[in-house]
């Protein structure tokens, strides 16, 4: 696509978004409702991986279109859907198949999530984003008020918020079943995917089946390495978010949801040694969420949240059984409050109260509950079902889906600026934040971090000759340029709407 008819189209879907919420083949469509008898038409865009499953959870609607770089990796999901018109470029698919699509799925590398999805809700397109949301703290908040602004219906994918146990924590705690809860700690069993990586030097040949510079989209020129993709992407800065990104929309939703928070006010990120390229083997972030009005019959206090990756663990509880695994193979929760404690496994699973709590009866349900969400997660289609619903309904009187962009939004900032955290430690001390101006309030205009660039050694007569080198750069326009990523290579995003 020119860059002619690429700004014709960023026009045009503009223009559009202002007369029409979804497309209007389908009878009612115009008005903003689509008849639960009637399907969807959904495009895919990033179809190779879990898109795959996701598609696969919303195939009682008509997926017409698939888009994605890599058509080898794709190829499965392209021979699921044969009749599906399929696209290397969003951007074309757009061009061509606008007006006869309803809704998408985009489950591509993390930097690429919001420049699809932003152009997409110009157009009024419902959207179905996988975790994280976003790259970036600005693309979650333009996520975000771009969803309230066109009245579409959303969802990004952390599943685990459209089942039974996550509804639980919240009634529990805010039923009072372990007091006012002043920490909480979680922990991922990721990364999975090699991290701490050094930057290639070497070019290799590109796959022919693979359009690098489509997969490269809004990040900065780089020769193509078959270290970066498929799926190890999540293990460069440019492409994913490390361990806390992956995993942090799944493992820290039920915190967020029960203890009803937003923006912290401070942060502190520490790790295994980090460098300018790749997130590294192992980090611990430390978050403090401000007071909150009560919730339910609790009071919410100030609260520390802490993050743990690559193998790191929080102190056991003593109340825990000895011998007993604290949370579950791939992660888990643990909610300290004033009347005892309350462990989970990954996605909130398997909630279980100790101590003095241990014998709280639980609440009886208050939260809507998602249907299929109190079975198998993995072979649910509660989540995506329930952003289809919502798709169907006229935004006047629309329930909105699980983890929809007004909840996923705030939340997903939360989760990127922890990454912040352990980009920025070499700045050696607690980082605080105006989550409303999106900046933190003390990084001078003349500090400067240093952060490894090179990091070699090789051993001569018996003796390690070390080889690190750092680079300096400006602390306050470093971390401007994490909070809101420079977009390259004639890509770019709609303007933010106003609060």
């Amino acid at each position: 696509m020119s860059n002619e008819s690429r700004r014709e189209f960023i026009k045009k879907s503009s223009m559009a978004a202002g007369f029409t919420i979804v497309s209007s083949h389908v009878l009612g469509k115009a008005l903003g409702y689509t008849a639960p008898s009637d399907k969807l038409n959904i495009a895919g865009i990033g179809v190779g991986g879990v898109g795959r499953r996701n598609l696969k959870n919303m195939n009682t609607e008509n997926i017409v279109a698939l888009c994605d770089v890599d058509w080898k990796y794709a190829a499965k999901t392209f021979g699921d859907y044969p009749k599906a018109t399929p696209f290397r470029d969003w951007r074309e698919m757009f061009d061509k198949m606008g007006k006869s699509i309803d809704a998408i799925m985009v489950a591509t590398p993390d930097h690429t999530h919001a420049g699809v999805a932003a152009h997409a809700m110009t157009m009024g397109k419902h959207c179905y984003v996988q975790k994280p949301l976003t790259h970036s703290v600005y693309e979650s908040r333009l996520l975000t008020r771009l969803a309230k602004k066109h009245k579409v219906a959303t969802q990004m994918g952390n599943q685990g918020n459209s089942f039974d146990w996550c509804r639980d924590i919240a009634e529990m705690i805010q039923a009072g079943a372990i007091g006012e809860v002043t920490e909480v700690h979680c922990w991922t069993n990721r990364p999975i995917w090699p991290q701490g990586l050094k930057n290639p030097k070497e070019a290799m040949n590109i796959p022919s089946d693979l359009n690098w510079d489509l997969f490269l989209g809004p990040a900065e020129k780089r020769p193509y390495h078959s270290v970066y993709t498929p799926w190890n992407w999540r293990g460069w800065w440019d492409f994913g978010t490390g361990a806390l990104g992956d995993m942090a929309c799944h493992i820290m939703d039920p915190l967020y949801w029960a203890l009803d928070l937003k923006y912290p006010t401070k942060v502190n990120g520490s790790s295994t040694l980090s460098n300018l390229y790749s997130p590294p083997h192992a980090q611990l972030v430390k978050y403090t969420f401000p007071a909150r009005p009560p919730k339910g019959s609790v009071k919410m206090p100030e609260v520390d949240v802490y993050w743990y990756d690559g193998g790191l663990m929080p102190p056991r509880p003593e109340e825990l059984t000895p011998g007993v695994m604290m949370g579950d193979p791939d992660g888990g929760l643990l909610f300290i409050g004033t009347k005892g404690k309350l462990v989970t496994g990954c996605f909130g699973l398997n909630p279980t109260l100790l101590g003095k709590a241990k014998d709280f009866v639980k609440p009886a349900p208050t939260l809507r509950r998602i249907p299929g969400g109190n079975i198998d997660i993995w072979k649910s289609t509660a989540h995506e079902q329930d952003w289809i619903r919502a798709s169907k309904e006229n935004p006047k009187h629309r329930v909105e889906s699980s983890s929809n962009f007004a909840f996923a939004g705030p939340f997903n900032e939360m989760v990127v600026m922890g990454v912040l955290a352990v980009r920025l430690q070499g700045l050696n001390r607690d980082l605080l934040w105006d989550g409303e101006n999106m900046q933190f309030t003390n990084i001078n205009d003349n500090d400067k971090i240093k952060i490894v660039t090179v990091d070699d050694f090789v051993v001569t007569d018996g003796h390690p000759r070390f080889d690190r080198r750092t680079a300096e750069f400006n602390a306050k326009s470093i971390a401007t340029e994490w909070i809101k990523h420079t977009y390259h290579n004639g890509f770019s995003l709609p303007d933010m709407p106003k609060a």
